[in-house]
């Protein structure tokens, strides 16, 4: 037996497998649509998971029933039904526990202008299964009868572990220029290489990515930067130029030489920072850690000075990459918390560095923690994973480093309660004390005492008075 024949056979024990789990609930509405006349087939990527033994309990059908139709079979059967996609021919529902969406067979037309094609339903299950992007996902299996169909190949492509379009795919390319960045985003789910003759299609055609929205590049993108492997889908989108159309700054690194020299560039530096990243993970994929471990470095290529003995630096990059993130996050349009947050590790990702000298007071430990909130916990993992040094004598001393400074803030965090650094004083306090009434002295006064919690930790309510009397005389308030 070959390993491609043994490797289907597996692939087909899974996915008997994995659909019986579903058929109960799956060839019931399949026998709903027949008693109708119509056909019912699991297909796409449900199929193509079924057969990966990863079948979840999102489940996509296809038939040749219109969606109003649709709505009259699953009447009284459907314990919740959704018509969001009903423009689009999809009808959504929900049966104990799978949450299903049934779409009529589809034969779009595209002006290959336009982001979005003329949706026109088809009459034939192979011309649906023709206008998906990749044979992997044009597969189908019918219920109640379990009749399986794959007319472009897929089932060998899965045992290949390889993406191929169904037809060629310049044409598929045309159609939705976003199945290019698809490619690479199952590359990094999957783990699978890309045809050589898709992959040359992505390179010639990348510059039509421009036509789709920038909501549906950042949708895939999350997706594959949350893949099993990211790596290697952001090598595909460099190597393609398709980063060049929404993620310039990541294609940039490959021309700046790390300044200690210790990787081939500051590129592969980052690629590495995102494997490490991975790697500190606790609870499945952290999309704001991965994207911070990618963008930390962005800032390198305009801070970039060579010195008189010929040494490479890059002062306050970590203030541009967190700009330029910033910035680019916002044109892809992310949710304003995960763009602060993402900048935000992009900016502290340097503060670490000198600690191991000594030079860190306890005042250093509590604004460390303090500008890092609840991101504490990323920032280390972070600051971790951006050490890719060779030299094992200087990483082990790094890790030695930072597994002191966790932990001095655990000591420090455990006296004060350094998660909730505020004043010894509140607002009424101060109003009381000063006898002003609420506004910008109140304010004023707060961040001095914040300031000086910082520098000397926990002060007694005396100290704290003190304090904030002796500053109102320098700033000429006196209590009436």
């Amino acid at each position: 037996m070959s390993e491609t024949t043994r490797a289907l056979t597996d692939a087909q024990r899974r996915a008997v497998h994995e659909l019986m789990r579903v058929s109960p609930v799956a060839d019931e509405l399949g026998r709903r649509f027949a008693a109708a006349g119509h056909e019912l087939h699991l297909v796409g990527g449900s199929v193509r998971d079924a057969l990966l033994g990863r079948l979840g309990d999102d489940l996509d059908f296809t038939t040749d029933a219109l969606p109003e139709q649709t709505l009259r079979i699953i009447d009284g059967w459907a314990e919740a039904v959704w018509t969001t996609g009903q423009e689009f021919g999809t009808i959504g529902l929900a049966r104990h526990g799978l949450r299903i969406e049934v779409t009529t067979f589809r034969a779009d037309a595209y002006d290959r202008v336009s982001r979005n094609p003329i949706v026109r339903y088809g009459d034939n299950l192979v011309d649906d299964l023709r206008r998906r992007d990749f044979a992997v996902n044009a597969m189908a299996v019918s219920v109640p009868g379990h009749e399986f169909t794959d007319p472009y190949g897929g089932l060998n492509d899965l045992a290949e572990q390889i993406l191929r379009t169904p037809g060629a795919p310049e044409d598929s390319f045309a159609d939705d220029p976003l199945r290019m960045l698809r490619a690479a985003r199952f590359a990094a789910q999957l783990r699978f290489s890309v045809a050589p003759e898709v992959r040359a299609a992505m390179a010639a055609m990348a510059g039509d990515l421009s036509r789709i929205t920038a909501e549906r590049i950042r949708d895939e993108f999350v997706k594959l930067m949350c893949g099993a492997d990211p790596i290697t889908g952001l090598r595909l989108l460099v190597d393609t130029g398709l980063a060049d159309t929404f993620l310039p700054e990541v294609t940039g690194l490959k021309l700046e030489i790390d300044e200690h020299a210790q990787h081939k560039d500051v590129y592969e530096h980052t690629l590495i920072v995102v494997r490490n990243a991975i790697g500190h993970e606790a609870d499945g994929p952290d999309f704001t850690l991965r994207m911070a471990a990618l963008m930390h470095d962005v800032g390198k290529p305009a801070t970039k000075a060579v010195g008189t003995d010929g040494g490479v630096s890059f002062h306050h990059h970590e203030v541009v990459g967190a700009r330029l993130t910033k910035q680019r996050m916002k044109a892809l349009k992310f949710p304003k918390d995960v763009i602060s947050d993402v900048s935000e590790l992009v900016m502290l990702h340097l503060r670490f560095y000198g600690y191991g000298r000594g030079e860190w007071t306890d005042s250093a430990v509590r604004r460390y923690v303090t500008d890092a909130g609840p991101l504490l916990t990323r920032l280390h993992s972070l600051t971790r994973s951006d050490v890719t040094t060779r030299n094992r004598r200087k990483a082990a001393q790094l890790a030695a480093d930072y597994d002191a400074l966790e932990t001095r803030i655990a000591r420090i965090a455990a006296e004060e309660d350094l998660a909730r650094v505020r004043p010894d004083l509140d607002g009424n306090a101060i109003m009381e004390l000063l006898g002003v009434p609420p506004g910008p002295v109140v304010g004023r006064a707060w961040r001095h005492l914040k300031e000086l919690r910082l520098e000397r930790g926990p002060l007694d309510r005396d100290e704290a008075e003190a304090e904030l009397l002796r500053w109102a005389a320098a700033e000429g308030l006196t209590k009436p």
